[in-house]
């Protein structure tokens, strides 16, 4: 089953970050920032009651120790540190999951996190080390260390396709400095389509590289993350044999099958 998940409660105190109460009925699955490169106490409590509100299932969003730059910066740390670093976020918002009886879900590294681990072994075990304490999966993306560490290890792998950032050759993700910019909804679409069917995705360079696609993430800082939610629930209904939760409208929302 193909889910569409979301990076959530990203504000810091006074500030927001995006539209969270208007994505929640179109997501399957909330990444909650814990607080290393965005959000406080406050916004994960919020967060987490409006997924409680939503029954949308909610995973850790863990970082660099890295709030001025968004945690988009790596930082070199052993092994063990990055174990306890996720271990210290995730153990804070499963206290507001506690409080309001949803389990954790899954872990989702955030950021240079994501990436580095991706591409370091021993940063992969660190956060598997962590999930394993705590039982869940690890969204990742395959043919990377995410997949060889937690596969290897009998950890949750969970395949991630991204509908609103190009890949460049290598199969990585191409960042943008600051917020994302507007993607097309159709070519969004488009996309996600593709890597369900074939698990292929063409990159910068025009070359098809290979993907998974058990969840696909659109980021709630896209400027139009609702128009394309609102494409992908639509169409992926019809094209995904599965199918994910439906949806009509923010105040009716529909049960959902877990895919766990």
């Amino acid at each position: 089953m193909v889910d569409l998940n979301c990076d959530m409660g990203e504000g810091f105190g006074i500030y927001s970050f995006a539209e969270d109460e208007d994505i929640m009925p179109y997501i399957d699955a909330a990444n909650v920032a814990c607080g290393f490169h965005a959000s406080d106490p406050n916004t994960m409590r919020k967060t987490v009651e409006l997924a409680k509100k939503y029954n949308v299932k909610v995973g850790a969003h863990p970082s660099y120790p890295d709030l001025v730059g968004f945690g988009r910066r790596p930082m070199k740390m052993q092994r063990e540190e990055i174990k306890n670093l996720v271990l210290y976020q995730t153990g804070a918002l499963k206290a507001f999951l506690d409080e309001f009886k949803i389990p954790l879900n899954h872990i989702k590294p955030h950021g240079s996190l994501y990436g580095v681990s991706a591409k370091e072994e021993d940063v992969a075990h660190g956060i598997a080390d962590a999930a394993a304490i705590f039982n869940v999966g690890i969204f990742g993306m395959v043919n990377t260390f995410h997949e060889k560490v937690y596969k290897e290890r009998g950890i949750k792998f969970i395949a991630e396709f991204y509908s609103d950032l190009e890949y460049d050759e290598t199969g990585y993700l191409v960042i943008a400095k600051g917020r994302n910019k507007h993607y097309p909804a159709d070519r969004a679409l488009e996309r996600c389509q593709r890597a369900i069917k074939e698990n292929k995705v063409k990159a910068i360079d025009g070359r098809d590289i290979v993907v998974g696609c058990d969840t696909i993430c659109v980021h709630s800082d896209t400027p139009n993350a609702i128009e394309i939610l609102q494409e992908l629930r639509k169409n992926l209904l019809k094209n995904n044999e599965n199918k994910t939760k439906p949806i009509k409208n923010n105040d009716e929302k529909m049960p959902y099958i877990v895919s766990e």
